[in-house]
């Protein structure tokens, strides 16, 4: 499993704007077959800076999702609404998963 946590910091005047991009992406993302989790979260310090924590399968599967579609317009204008670029953050998990009861 490949876990990615990924860090958004917005110019403070885009910040509702990239909010609503940035959820609309959680759905979407959730229906790809290798996607663990996927989940969206905003600073309690600092209103603009955004994280995103995702689980998957393996690399490829990762790979994949950041080629959808759904993603390629964040993508290709994600500069307009950040102060710096996308901090990209990967981990392999090194514990087990726990069985779902």
């Amino acid at each position: 499993m490949l876990t990615l946590i990924a860090y958004l910091h917005a110019k403070p005047e885009k910040r509702e704007a990239l909010e609503q991009i940035l959820r609309s992406l959680v759905e979407p993302t959730r229906l790809e077959p290798d996607c663990i989790d996927y989940h969206f979260h905003r600073s309690v310090d600092d209103p603009n800076l955004f994280m995103f924590y995702e689980n998957w399968r393996s690399r490829e599967s990762l790979d994949q999702h950041l080629a959808m579609p759904h993603l390629a317009n964040f993508w290709e204008h994600r500069l307009d609404y950040l102060e710096s670029d996308v901090d990209l953050q990967f981990f392999e998990m090194q514990s087990a998963l726990p069985v779902s009861a």
